[in-house]
């Protein structure tokens, strides 16, 4: 069981960001639908635990090192298709990581400048130049800072959970529905969709640690159930906000701010190390698919790092809801492959 925790905590860790724990994304996503939002969160989270499941399978079975080989074992049907798909669908996941990596530089702008009332470009700046440091780290070191800074955020969202159930507002959830059959489906799926094909690579690096089949099912089973307990409690915390939400850059934090202000700095230091898990596993991620040697690795790095400074200008809330929906869309094709592939 030490392994299947370890590797959870990585994937909470790199799912649990900038756009996840501030409420941007569940508001975008989920909270929009009301209470059908609720069903979209298990859709979601029944969805996540199956593809990280076959992933790892799909790894473990085919000898899989990369993200390239993953890529090319659905070429079997028609060769040249596949290889198309590969080569395509490779340069698309790096430049979705790539700016999923801005988009946490530009959320802990956002924060500094929300909650701290400081200059968002001087927070992703800071942010830029510790996230370097980190990024010289190899996937041993993200997976030691993951098993300490991961389980802080779970205690302490839970805790947060537990202190705002007796205050939900449900008027607020259903106010909130909008008028539509099958767009919480839609949301759920895109949710899941651009997440995974972030998740993915993550899950490739992660290969060395998991070794039977029972691990792969039980690092499944507690991804979906952690995952599920994440995004319900904040949900139900957005339900606190009475109205001018959708004009909140961290509703999250705004909700905790103005109705549990006892947890505000608590939530405030979860918002940071959720940013920083996720842009630690991204940009690792991104840094070893595009970087031939050690030396490009640096130099991509440093690229990287201040290029995300000068997009995080764009504004994280923009960020979001322009491009999340975008890449959740680029990748259902891969999801689809993945959860139809079929071992031999």
């Amino acid at each position: 069981m030490r392994n299947e925790l370890k590797i959870v905590l990585v994937i909470i860790g790199t799912l649990i960001g900038a756009g996840f724990i501030s409420g941007q994304e569940m508001y975008t996503f989920f909270y929009v639908y009301g209470i059908k939002g609720i069903l979209g969160l298990f859709i979601c989270s029944v969805l996540v635990s199956y593809v990280v499941y076959k992933t790892f399978t799909i790894v473990k079975h085919e000898n899989i090192t990369n993200y390239k080989e993953f890529l090319d074992v659905f070429k079997k049907n028609n060769e040249k298709k596949y290889l198309n798909f590969a080569y395509v669908t490779n340069i698309i996941i790096n430049i979705f990581l790539f700016i999923t990596f801005c988009i946490m530089v530009a959320g802990f702008g956002a924060y500094f400048s929300q909650e701290i009332n400081i200059n968002s470009m001087i927070g992703s700046l800071l942010f830029a130049i510790i996230t370097f440091i980190a990024l010289k780290r190899d996937v041993k070191g993200i997976v030691k800072l993951n098993q300490i800074l991961v389980p802080i955020i779970i205690i302490f969202v839970t805790l947060i959970g537990i202190f705002n159930f007796q205050n939900i507002n449900l008027y607020n959830i259903q106010k909130s529905t909008q008028n539509s059959y099958i767009g919480w489906i839609v949301g759920s799926v895109l949710y899941s969709s651009y997440n995974l094909i972030l998740l993915i690579p993550v899950l490739i690096t992660l290969r060395k640690y998991i070794n039977t089949k029972k691990e792969i099912k039980n690092t499944a089973i507690i991804t979906s159930v952690v995952v599920l307990l994440l995004t319900i409690t904040l949900f139900l915390l957005l339900s606190r906000i009475e109205s001018g939400i959708e004009t909140i850059e961290m509703p999250t934090a705004y909700a905790i701010a103005q109705y549990l202000p006892y947890f505000r700095k608590i939530y405030g230091i979860i918002i940071l190390i959720s940013i920083f898990t996720t842009a630690i596993s991204l940009g690792i991620s991104f840094l070893e698919n595009i970087s031939k040697n050690k030396k490009s690795y640096t130099q991509t790095a440093i690229i990287m790092c201040i290029i995300s400074v000068i997009l995080s200008r764009i504004g994280f809330s923009n960020l979001i809801n322009l491009l999340y929906p975008i890449f959740g869309i680029l990748g259902l094709m891969q999801i689809k492959n993945i959860i139809f592939y079929k071992l031999y």
